[in-house]
């Protein structure tokens, strides 16, 4: 019988005694070993895990246990962790060990959370399957057949799974939310600049963010409230005050919701994502909520607008990785200029050279002004779109995904079709709002199926709250 399956559970068995601190981990290690299969872990920290839970265990004693004493979280493999491998699942970054902590692992591991290792996820973030690793595919739990998501796949299965209590992924354009609608967990990308992003390994850095996968609203508003905040390491870190999310879960308004009626229409989206979200909305209204059709035109705009500016970043961020500092360098080569070459051509994964050469087409002196420049203009039209339309509504609500989770090999020839994974993803991440996605009922094949909900800049309390208020609605 699975066990564990919120924090409250672990405080209680922790206070009642039942348990301690490394036998927690224990549990959770024999689960990832019984579940190794789904490879959803690159790396496992038993060591250094059960030395933090001795650690824990101990201040727990003493009387002095911070926040999260006995949780225990994976950690995608893009976020740093000292003296820790960490390679973005590239083969560019093969041995590369960080030299410091990343600022949003560090204030969970201040409050006593323990780290039980890193999670598979698509090379540098850039992929919508997990299938883009160079650690292979996760698999998803509930089809092994099927893709988890991406690109923090091995994220959301570890949370699907029961690998850790909660674990940490990132969303640039719906990495966090995708695979979370895909493997039935709740999954957050706050505010940009919400949470410091100093020690996140960058893919498109206007757009990165560090969001939180659990099984249940608490448990997510809990650790993105202690991740959240300035950062002196990070000037893009607002240094707007963190409300206590966790403590503001009460919900007893009547909300005034919007839902997009293209992305209804969209011939694109699965008839029972459709339907399930039709009657969320519907017993909304039941509820006595003001729920309102509105119109986005933009919407067409929003994917591409994204993918010509988050490669754009990517050719420039990933320009670091040359063979000469660190990670993986050629052994082929002949003179300097080969050295470069080969070691990005053998070091780079095919998605990420697309993505590397996309960007750097738009931002050559020829295309850059009728492109990345033209893209500039249009992300701010979403951006102010999307504002205008979430202050006169509380939130938004719109489908994750098109379509449940599909299976491997589906999308691998056919790269459009893989980018309108996140047809529904990117427009909170283009205007850099909250969004979080919750699960919704199943399809006909017993996948998943999630909701997404959206609200201003900085209402994180209010989303969660909302959230947490859905999940009591008895979604179908």
């Amino acid at each position: 019988m699975e066990k564990f399956l919120s924090f409250d559970d672990i405080k209680k068995s922790l206070e009642n005694r039942e348990t301690d601190c490394k036998a927690i981990v224990h549990y959770y290690l024999d689960n990832i070993q019984t579940k190794a299969h789904l490879n959803a872990f690159v790396e496992v920290y038993k060591d250094s895990a059960l030395a933090q839970a001795a650690a824990v265990d101990e201040k727990i004693a003493a009387g002095k246990g911070g926040r999260l004493a006995g949780m225990v979280i994976g950690i995608k493999d893009v976020l740093v962790y000292k003296d820790h491998e960490v390679n973005a699942s590239s083969k560019i970054l093969k041995g590369f060990v960080s030299q410091f902590t990343a600022t949003a692992v560090q204030r969970l591991i201040d409050e006593d959370a323990i780290i039980i290792g890193r999670l598979n996820c698509d090379e540098f973030g850039m992929g919508s399957s997990n299938e883009n690793s160079v650690h292979g595919k996760v698999l998803n739990a509930t089809d092994e057949s099927r893709v988890p998501g991406g690109s923090s796949g091995g994220s959301a299965v570890a949370v699907q799974a029961n690998l850790c209590t909660v674990s940490l992924g990132t969303d640039t354009g719906g990495s966090v939310r995708q695979p979370a609608a895909f493997t039935g967990v709740i999954g957050i990308k706050p505010t940009y600049s919400r949470v410091s992003r100093w020690g996140l390994i960058a893919y498109a850095s206007s757009f990165d963010t560090i969001g939180v996968f659990s099984r249940n609203v608490k448990d997510n508003a809990l650790v993105m409230e202690i991740m959240a905040g300035p950062d002196n390491f990070d000037s893009t870190a607002s240094k707007k005050p963190v409300p206590n999310y966790s403590e503001l879960l009460h919900f007893d308004k009547r909300a005034k919701i919007a839902y997009l009626k293209e992305t209804l229409a969209s011939l694109a989206l699965q008839p029972e994502i459709k339907e399930n979200t039709v009657a969320l909305l519907e017993k909304l209204k039941q509820e006595g909520h003001q729920v309102e059709e509105v119109q986005f035109p933009l919407l067409k705009y929003v994917l591409p607008t994204y993918y010509i500016l988050t490669t754009a970043e990517a050719s420039s961020n990933l320009s670091r990785f040359d063979g000469v500092k660190y990670g993986y360098r050629t052994p082929n080569a002949h003179n300097l200029e080969s050295m470069y070459k080969k070691t990005r051509s053998e070091g780079f994964g095919e998605e990420v050279k697309r993505r590397i050469m996309l960007g750097a087409f738009v931002l050559s002196a020829s295309y850059y002004d009728a492109y990345f420049t033209k893209a500039q203009k249009v992300r701010r039209l979403i951006k102010e779109y999307t504002e205008n339309l979430l202050s006169k509504y509380d939130y938004i609500i719109l489908p994750t995904t098109p379509s449940t989770a599909f299976k491997f090999g589906e999308h691998s020839n056919d790269p459009v079709a893989m980018y309108l994974e996140d047809l529904y993803t990117v427009q909170a991440s283009v205007s850099g709002v909250p969004s979080l996605s919750l699960p919704n009922g199943t399809d006909k094949e017993g996948l998943p199926i999630g909701v997404q909900i959206m609200a201003n800049s900085f209402k994180e309390a209010e989303l969660y709250a909302f959230a947490n208020y859905l999940t009591g609605l008895n979604m179908n």
